[in-house]
């Protein structure tokens, strides 16, 4: 009799073990659906730093915007992919979030950063962003181990420090960018010239 050939599958860049949990990455011991939601959050967050900058210096970053906005988006939605067991504040974060998003899309895109819409997005865009590194931090607490040893229940002085502490960057951050990005004007749109 023949022994049985284990097989390997490699999924999200990581190799998942037949003899792993069902559905979890045997790497991080996540599933898969956890795993495809951090990726896209860290995808997010890092996006959304280049764009915050971004506005700092008055520049669109078009490529940049698309991709923070669409994988903030993402982010949020997939986080409504999980059991549900209640509403939770990851709940309400994530309502919250889409809201703010369907702000800074409008204002982009529909708006054209027109008038006020430029402060709105950038203002609006920023706030997502900050969601996005808050339930981060959040997450941060839960899993890692240090940091759950400083603040087990997430109502101790480390985690609210923290917390306090990131907003009120995010709060600098929001402002400048409101007044830097809205300084920087439309861009001027190019003619082609009659050969």
């Amino acid at each position: 009799m023949a022994a049985p050939v284990a097989c390997w599958e490699i999924s999200a860049a990581f190799v998942v073990s037949p003899h792993s949990e069902r559905g979890r990455i045997a790497i991080f011991r996540m599933t898969t659906l956890t795993f495809v939601h951090v990726a896209i959050s860290l995808v997010g967050i890092l996006s959304g730093l280049v764009v915050s900058f971004g506005m700092l210096a008055a520049k669109k970053l078009e490529g940049w915007t698309a991709l923070f906005l669409g994988t903030t988006v993402a982010t949020s939605i997939t986080g409504f992919f999980f059991p549900f067991k209640g509403f939770t504040p990851g709940d309400a974060i994530g309502i919250i979030s889409l809201v703010v998003l369907a702000v800074a899309i409008l204002a982009r895109y529909r708006r054209n950063l027109a008038g006020g819409w430029r402060r709105t997005y950038a203002i609006s865009a920023v706030i997502a962003l900050y969601l996005n590194v808050f339930v981060l931090i959040v997450q941060l607490f839960e899993k890692v181990p240090v940091l759950n040893a400083l603040a087990p229940t997430q109502k101790e002085p480390p985690f609210a420090a923290t917390q306090v502490v990131v907003m009120a960057l995010f709060v600098v951050l929001g402002i400048a960018a409101a007044k830097r990005f809205r300084e920087a004007g439309p861009v001027p749109v190019q003619r082609a010239r009659a050969a």
